[in-house]
């Protein structure tokens, strides 16, 4: 799971899920070693404008151009 992070991926884990408890440390461990560090989702998601691409990912909207008189 650790090879497909990428910086400002977004990690999410289930409560329910059958092995996270037992795995969580070491993933978390392993992230931190590669020089991860942990942040609140609020600092990853742009507030708007934003636009989304066909993968998922947020990028910032390019301004709308204003009319020249």
């Amino acid at each position: 799971m650790t090879s497909k992070v990428a910086p400002g991926s977004i990690v999410l884990f289930h409560n329910a899920a059958l092995h996270t408890p037992e795995a969580l440390p070491a993933i978390l461990e392993t992230l931190l070693q590669e020089g991860y560090t942990f942040v609140p989702i609020s600092q990853l998601i742009l507030s708007q404008p934003y636009t989304i691409d066909h993968t998922g990912r947020q990028f910032a909207a390019s301004p709308t151009p204003q009319p020249t008189p």
